[in-house]
């Protein structure tokens, strides 16, 4: 993770995830990472108004994200928030189904720039993710990650992380969601600031 830096997504780095959103073309058909918030995506919503809704939300305090930064440039995402910020998950019947007790925080997706995959960007998202929810409190962490081990899967096709990057941070499997993705989780530990620096209480 060398190199990169990651800043919350908040209206001041506003400017930085709308660019790196705009180089890939709104993302995913135009859907600025709002398919997991509560108004969703439709077909008769434009990609004009899925960026509105998603800058009031930044704006606002109710979208979360730590953006990891190459230099000056937003490189890439990972998407967290609490449970009622990102209800729309994918597998949510068969989550449902199993479902024991609602997570504090959900991990819902990751987006990485073209010219920047397999670099360990990802990784560097997951970590600010998981700082961001230490520091706003902490509590149990839910990913919905997909198991690629030992198949090939393109990287544009891992919005959801891979099972391996989740292990990676301490995550443990819980329960399968579909074919290939698995509920995951973890607990964070409230952080504490001390002498300008946050640190795990």
């Amino acid at each position: 993770m060398a190199g990169f830096r990651v800043r919350p997504l908040e209206a001041a780095s506003w400017p930085d995830f709308a660019g790196l959103v705009e180089r890939h073309k709104g993302v995913w058909g135009g859907c600025w990472c709002m398919a997991f918030h509560p108004e969703g995506l439709s077909r008769t919503k434009t990609p004009e108004q899925n960026r509105a809704e998603k800058e009031s939300r930044v704006r606002e305090g109710r979208a979360h994200a730590a953006l990891v930064y190459y230099g000056q440039v937003c490189v890439g995402w990972c998407q967290f928030g609490p449970t009622p910020e990102l209800p729309r998950i994918k597998h949510r019947r068969a989550y449902e189904k199993d479902l024991d007790v609602l997570p504090d925080w959900r991990i819902t997706c990751f987006f990485v720039d073209r010219a920047h995959r397999r670099k360990g960007v990802a990784a560097a998202a997951l970590d600010g993710a998981l700082h961001e929810i230490a520091r706003l409190g902490g509590g149990t962490v839910e990913g919905y990650p997909e198991d690629a081990e030992g198949r090939s899967v393109s990287a544009s096709f891992l919005y959801t992380g891979t099972v391996t990057l989740f292990e990676s941070h301490g995550f443990e499997r819980i329960r399968r969601l579909g074919k290939h993705h698995w509920v995951v989780a973890r607990t964070v530990s409230r952080a504490a600031v001390r002498d300008g620096r946050t640190v795990a209480s």
